[in-house]
């Protein structure tokens, strides 16, 4: 039995993505990042000052927080006020730590650069889409501080951006909506750079095992996929 796509995509075809560039008016970057339903408001923000390990270092620092509306999935969700569950910390980790590749930190100076990721609407992929518009986000907000003469050059040394691949009726399929999510046997999450350099692989194998040769379709998918994502990424930012 071979796995049908609700919306009809082929296995290897991304949802339709969409940067909305310059979406708030006080952040240094901000972007409504679209993959088909999953929307994600990405804001970044300059703060003086770097975490007491960084001090009279000379290097910068970024950091990222990530929340889920009430509103953005079909059950109302709690907000998550005075203790973050452990997903919510999880996934801003590895925001905080694929955008902080993207950056050379000595050159940035001793300022904290704060991504926000707020979930408008969930249909799977939040994490994914959070650092794929994080990273249209960061290039704004460099280029702010550019423009205000604070920094004389970009301190991003290479694109970022991530992608899921999941495993349905044992075949790879490219960058899940959520009825695909919840159905696949193994899920995995990739975060890359233009050259294709791995920064962070997540994978969960729900049913049994992964082999390997699968293990490496299912990577070849997410890089084809992530080089698609960067494209889109270069247009927007070129817009």
């Amino acid at each position: 039995m071979t796995w049908q796509r609700p919306d009809g995509r082929q296995p290897d075809q991304l949802r339709p993505i969409r940067f909305q560039r310059e979406y708030t008016c006080f952040a240094a970057g901000s972007v409504l990042a679209e993959c088909g339903e999953t929307k994600v408001l990405c804001t970044v923000s300059v703060q003086p000052g770097v975490p007491r390990f960084l001090e009279d270092t000379g290097q910068g620092w970024l950091t990222a927080e990530y929340r889920m509306l009430p509103g953005a999935t079909p059950d109302r969700q709690r907000r998550e006020l005075m203790k973050l569950s452990g997903r919510t910390q999880e996934i801003q980790r590895l925001i905080g730590r694929s955008l902080r590749a993207a950056l050379d930190l000595q050159a940035l100076g001793e300022r904290t650069l704060v991504v926000d990721a707020d979930v408008l609407q969930a249909d799977a992929g939040t994490r994914t889409t959070s650092v794929t518009g994080g990273f249209v986000a960061l290039v704004d907000a460099i280029n702010h501080l550019i423009s205000k003469g604070e920094l004389a050059q970009s301190p991003i040394r290479h694109h970022v951006a991530a992608v899921s691949v999941g495993l349905l009726e044992g075949q790879p399929f490219l960058d899940l909506n959520y009825p695909e999510d919840v159905g696949a046997s193994v899920d995995l999450n990739v975060v890359a750079t233009e050259k294709l350099e791995l920064l962070e692989v997540q994978g969960t194998a729900e049913e049994g095992t992964l082999p390997r040769p699968q293990l490496n379709q299912m990577l070849d998918l997410a890089e084809a996929g992530i080089q698609s994502l960067i494209a889109a990424q270069r247009q927007a930012l070129a817009s």
